[in-house]
């Protein structure tokens, strides 16, 4: 139908004339409330991105000669972490001579990766990055 004969209607009707498909031979319009339709747009954003999670990378670090408690509270953050969903990022810190026991570092992370492995999997493994060894973990 012509534009004037379609603003008409829109007007008697009270709402608005959105052109839906300008690209379309001949364009494509339609009669609605504009400012309703946009409300249920935003509100559809609003859903979807609170329906949406970021996951976050969380780090826990450690040293060659952690002791067994202290390994055992990090590994208790580490499947708490995991649990929520989130990726965790195992880094061994060494300092000084340590740098020559690269391979007990190895060994603690592929303990780490044990122990977790139910809830857990090895995304990235031990890579060395100068004076520290890292592995990232990610929830199954």
């Amino acid at each position: 139908m012509p534009i004037e004969e379609a603003l008409e209607v829109a007007k008697k009707a009270g709402l608005d004339l959105v052109e839906v498909a300008p690209n379309a031979d001949p364009p494509v319009c339609r009669i609605m409330d504009y400012g309703k339709f946009k409300y249920q747009a935003s509100k559809k954003g609003q859903e979807t991105k609170k329906k949406s999670r970021t996951v976050q990378l969380k780090e826990v670090r450690m040293r060659p000669r952690t002791e067994e408690h202290d390994l055992g509270f990090k590994l208790k953050n580490i499947r708490k972490f995991l649990e929520k969903r989130d990726r965790v990022k195992v880094t061994v810190l060494f300092r000084g001579r340590e740098m020559a026991y690269m391979d007990q570092g190895i060994e603690l992370l592929k303990r780490v990766a044990e122990e977790v492995e139910e809830i857990g999997t090895v995304e990235q493994a031990p890579t060395r990055e100068g004076w520290r060894l890292t592995m990232v973990l990610v929830p199954k």
